[in-house]
């Protein structure tokens, strides 16, 4: 499922799918996505890169269209590659930088940039 909060300037995304389940938050304010896999606990943290992550405006667009198409989180279809690097336990500094709604997401979690 996925909500779109204009008004903040949030995208929130549940993926409920057993061993691929996850949730993530693209925080447009922050400039931030945040994806937590619940098979790795584990919170994946990424910089919105404007030239890969579609804008606020266009991602509801663009998942009617994909949903339309019936190809929407499939498996099969890998939308992210993660490089598993040094994790580290999110200091107040980074929960300033990311923002509350990451940080809801994600305390307690290692963190990988």
């Amino acid at each position: 499922t996925m909500t779109i909060h204009n008004e903040k300037n949030i995208v929130e995304v549940h993926v409920r799918s057993g061993l691929y389940s996850s949730d993530t938050i693209f925080d447009y304010l922050k400039g931030y996505i945040a994806t937590r896999l619940f098979s790795r606990k584990a919170c994946f943290i990424l910089k919105i890169n404007k030239d890969y992550i579609p804008e606020l405006q266009e991602i509801g667009r663009l998942a009617f269209e994909r949903k339309t198409m019936k190809e929407i989180y499939s498996p099969k279809n890998v939308w992210a590659q993660f490089q598993s690097g040094d994790s580290l336990f999110g200091s107040l500094k980074e929960w300033f930088l990311y923002g509350k709604h990451i940080k809801d997401l994600c305390a307690g979690l290692p963190l990988y940039k």
